[in-house]
């Protein structure tokens, strides 16, 4: 079988050989530091949340791609209740393996879009900052305060951890900014980790020379960087620094003219929650960016790497897509960015100038090219290759 060997494999390649770690191997070498342990810790504690029951990895599963584990939620308004059950936010939960990369929200002249950030809208900059969000946001932890979490992290098994790691006094609930802090610092040094991000994935091996893609994905690669035009904003050449592996994203924020999803029970909830009701209108980074000097940002979010895109539990799972769970399958989506303005799908959820064109709607691609980008993307699954048949 015959190897295609693109400009960004020929890239990611040649680092290898110039003596960059291959992805793989480096993933499987490193060990958790202890900060890294501590935030693992704190990731998998269903004790931080008010009641108790509700951790980070509850949303954050990493069988299904550091995302939402629950298929019956996925199939329908896609959207996790918070710890108290009754309560639901307007997202669905995003991945945040591989988040670790993204930069401070920043707007690049050329070509006119904002990059970076964290959360679905960009409205943090850092995973630190992420990390705090959740924890005190009645929608999801539901901690009434910094206190609140410190005192609960004072009383955990690995509160001595916590303080040979940061050092005596350093968990003081009656200080509790700082210590707040650091539980954060722990969290982003956990979500950092090769534990989470392993770069582990069969197309990481087909570079790295340890695998081979068979011709279907071999034919979904060359559409992936060709008429499929997915790198316009799932780049796949070498990033930052030096011998990082593809990151599958620009980081970029864009308005694909995804349509509602009318399941949400957000859509639902009490006016203190949802003052809009069935009206509400998700303006992504438009909702918090609203400055003259620079485009409009109505309806944009930002594009998730394709990492894992496809890691789910097991055969058949149903998985939930694009920032409001909107579609239910990878082939969904993948027929919606070929296929968008031919009349197959209801309209946009923020229509008008922002929403995307040109590399989105009608692509021209058939069926069989189409399932053959679904196969290519289920390539980029961690460490699961390796017992696929």
């Amino acid at each position: 079988m015959r190897r295609i060997l693109t400009a960004g494999t020929l890239l990611v390649l040649g680092l290898l050989l110039a003596g960059s770690p291959g992805p793989a191997g480096v993933a499987r070498a490193q060990e958790l530091t202890p900060e890294q342990k501590l935030g693992k810790r704190l990731f998998f504690d269903t004790s931080l949340s008010t009641p108790p029951g509700q951790s980070c990895a509850s949303c954050h599963a990493r069988k299904a791609g550091f995302t939402s584990p629950d298929e019956e939620v996925n199939a329908a308004g896609a959207v996790l209740p918070g710890a108290t059950g009754d309560l639901f936010g307007p997202r669905k939960t995003p991945s945040v393996a591989y988040a670790f990369l993204s930069k401070p929200l920043a707007f690049k002249p050329v070509p006119q879009v904002f990059t970076g950030g964290q959360f679905w809208d960009g409205r943090v900059d850092t995973l630190v900052q992420q990390a705090k969000r959740p924890l005190l946001s009645p929608l999801e932890m539901n901690n009434r305060d910094a206190r609140a979490v410190v005192q609960k992290v004072a009383n955990a098994p690995y509160a001595a951890l916590f303080r040979k790691v940061y050092g005596p006094g350093s968990l003081d609930p009656n200080v509790p900014d700082p210590a707040f802090d650091r539980v954060a610092q722990a969290l982003a040094a956990y979500e950092s980790s090769a534990e989470v991000n392993p770069f582990s994935s069969k197309y990481d091996a087909f570079l790295a020379g340890e695998a081979q893609l068979d011709d279907r994905e071999t034919r979904g690669l060359a559409l992936f960087e060709g008429r499929a035009k997915c790198t316009d904003c799932h780049s796949n050449p070498v990033g930052a620094p030096i011998g990082t592996p593809p990151q599958f994203t620009r980081f970029g924020y864009h308005n694909l003219g995804v349509p509602k999803n009318p399941l949400n029970p957000f859509y639902e909830m009490p006016p203190v929650v949802n003052p809009a009701g069935m009206d509400f209108v998700d303006l992504g980074l438009g909702a918090w960016f609203q400055d003259p000097a620079f485009p409009s940002q109505a309806g944009k979010v930002k594009t998730p790497t394709l990492r894992n895109v496809d890691r789910r539990p097991g055969e058949g799972f149903v998985k939930a897509y694009m920032h409001n769970g909107a579609f239910k399958s990878l082939e969904e989506v993948v027929h919606f960015y070929n296929a968008r303005d031919l009349g197959d799908f209801p309209p946009a959820e923020v229509p008008g100038a922002t929403v995307q064109v040109g590399n989105v709607g009608n692509l021209g691609l058939s069926d069989a090219e189409e399932a053959d980008l679904v196969a290519f993307l289920r390539t980029l699954t961690d460490g699961e290759w390796e017992r696929r048949p």
